[in-house]
Formats: C-alpha cells, structure tokens, sequence
C-alpha cells in the first residue's frame, strides 16, 4: 500500500464514526408474538406511526431522535379474544460506539455518531405473550 493511500485510509477512519461505520443510523428488529398473527403499530417517541403489521415481522427502525438522543417506541400489540398489550422499545448505548476511544477519534465520538443515532442500539428482536381476554359473563 502507498504512503498516500495509508494516510487516506486513517484519515477516513478518523473522520469517521466507529459506531455509524459498523452499525449505521438504522436497526433491523424482529417482532415475534404468541400466538402467531397479532396484530402490531410501531409510534416514534413524537407519536408518528412508523409500521403498522402482524408478527412475525422485521421492521427496520431509527436507532436516533437527534443529537445525543435515542429513540423510544411504543407497540401495541392486539388481537380478537386476546388482552391488548403495549410495549415500550428503548434504545441503549451502542458497544461500538465506545470504538472512537481507538478509531474515530474526537469527531466520531462528539459529532458523526451522536448526530446520526448510530451511537445507540435496539434490541435484535422483541418476544410478546398476549394472555387471553377474560370470559364475559
């Protein structure tokens, strides 16, 4: 590899966020229910509907609100002759955010992954038990 070529390789690297680079501002979530079949609508924390099916399904969502602010979701999952139930969908911090310590440098730490919600992560997938609706008299 030329001298040239190396010094732009770790200047990329170094303008770079670690996080944004392995994670991207998006995650894939799978959404599993029991039974089959429920009915599910997916809102951002600013109460926009995002999705709308039924599970099984995997649902591609924003990792970030803004700057240094993850996003929350709400689901409601809901069936005929089953309980709704809603579920709150927090994000946390990205592992590989902490990778700007040793790759992305300042930048990545403080601007590109806060900026692009790459710095935090959802979970790979979410598991709900809907419990029947009680017998009506």
């Amino acid at each position: 590899m030329r001298k040239s070529q190396l010094v732009l390789l770790l200047c990329f690297i170094y303008l770079t966020g670690c996080a944004s680079i392995i994670s991207g501002k998006t995650a894939m979530v799978k959404f599993n229910s029991s039974p089959i079949g429920i009915e599910f609508a997916i809102k951002d924390e600013n109460g926009k509907a995002v999705h709308h099916g039924s599970t099984p399904a995997t649902v591609n969502l924003e990792r970030g609100n803004g700057y240094f602010d993850g996003q929350t979701y709400a689901v409601d999952f809901s069936a005929p002759g089953y309980q709704n139930k809603p579920y709150k969908l927090d994000t946390t911090m990205n592992g590989w955010y902490f990778g700007n310590l040793i790759f992305g440098g300042v930048l990545g730490l403080l601007v590109i992954d806060p900026a692009t919600g790459a710095m935090w992560d959802l979970p790979d997938e979410v598991n709900v038990a809907l419990p029947k609706a009680p017998s009506q008299p």
